[in-house]
């Protein structure tokens, strides 16, 4: 700092240094703010995203105050005050420049949260009211950053205070363990996307069900009986998930079929692809598949394989399928055979 104060000195003046100084700085801090606005603006338009304007404009206005303070700390330095003067004069200016920082980085947090926030929504169908959390929760950890920095550019030991708020963190971190872990699962729900909005997904327990919304708390699906279940993401986390609507929306159904011995299995086989095509419900791209899956004891097994155009049609058009099997088979002589049992009985 010393070289470059004597480097600029011009006059043998002290005062008119210092004014010379502030008046230098004031000129450069003039020139960046038109460098940001002007031509850094003009790059920004390129891209797709609005985010980078808002960064862009949040910070050109700091940029510019931040170098005539730091003027002004030259100008204090050409003075050549006393230690006790300068350390004062310092501290008032540096902290100024962190409170216009602070004040900054809160506004960026809140613009990249909203950004991020209302890009997970269109995905996961998370709340938008979590927000205000998200950033409440940012605004704390950068206000207490920037004390720390105030703190230690009055010299004063932050030591005790760190060892005190990791005291009081870890007791807050045990009273609310389970609701950090559902938080924290709730972020890996976020990362690995294993599922979105509308999926249908089955629990480790067997239940079904379409989600509904994923917070940062807990997850809930709806199930087919119209009830609604609410699960900790920390469940979530750790449990196994079948999700029926990935990778793709299509889903498989399998329907078993039985045809009575002598019964013409290329007409069986004919009329249940037909039966098939027809539900509304089925896609053709795969087309419906039938295997001849075993000779039982008193029929002939088949499965009917088709794929529904999502999960949420599989009952109804199982319903449908099994109906029109039911009456075709009957209007073509098609038998569909039940266990049956020859009772003889000898007399002694």
């Amino acid at each position: 700092m010393t070289g470059v104060i004597e480097s600029l000195n011009i006059s043998t003046s002290p005062y008119i240094n210092a004014i010379l100084s502030i008046v230098a700085f004031v000129v450069i801090a003039k020139a960046a703010d038109l460098f940001v606005g002007r031509v850094l603006s003009r790059f920004t338009k390129f891209t797709k995203s609005e985010i980078d304007d808002e960064i862009l404009d949040a910070i050109h206005r700091p940029v510019y105050f931040t170098i005539i303070l730091i003027g002004v700390v030259l100008a204090i330095a050409y003075l050549k005050p006393s230690q006790k003067v300068l350390f004062y004069a310092d501290g008032i200016i540096y902290s100024v420049m962190t409170v216009i920082w602070m004040l900054t980085a809160v506004k960026i947090s809140n613009i990249v949260i909203e950004d991020a926030v209302h890009k997970v929504a269109d995905v996961t169908g998370l709340s938008k009211d979590i927000i205000p959390l998200i950033e409440n929760v940012s605004k704390i950890a950068i206000i207490i950053a920037a004390l720390m920095v105030a703190l230690s550019l009055w010299k004063i030991n932050i030591t005790p205070i760190i060892a005190s708020a990791g005291i009081a963190g870890a007791a807050v971190a045990l009273a609310a363990k389970d609701t950090i872990a559902n938080f924290f699962g709730g972020l890996s729900v976020f990362a690995d996307r294993p599922f979105k909005i509308g999926d249908f997904i089955v629990l480790d327990k067997g239940e079904r069900g379409e989600v509904i919304a994923i917070g940062i708390r807990s997850t809930r699906i709806k199930t087919l009986d119209d009830v609604m279940i609410t699960i900790p993401n920390a469940v979530i986390a750790n449990s196994k998930i079948i999700n029926e609507s990935a990778p793709t929306p299509s889903m498989r159904i399998k329907i078993p079929v039985s045809a009575a011995y002598g019964s013409d299995i290329d007409l069986v086989e004919k009329t249940l692809i037909e039966i098939a095509l027809r539900n509304e419900n089925v896609i053709t791209e795969p087309s419906p598949r039938i295997f001849f899956s075993a000779f039982g004891e008193s029929s002939l097994n088949l499965e009917l394989l088709c794929w529904v155009k999502e999960p949420a049609v599989k009952l109804r058009a199982l319903d449908e399928i099994n109906k029109t099997i039911y009456k075709k088979f009957r209007e073509i002589g098609i038998k569909i055979p039940f266990p049956q049992r020859d009772v003889h009985i000898h007399q002694g």
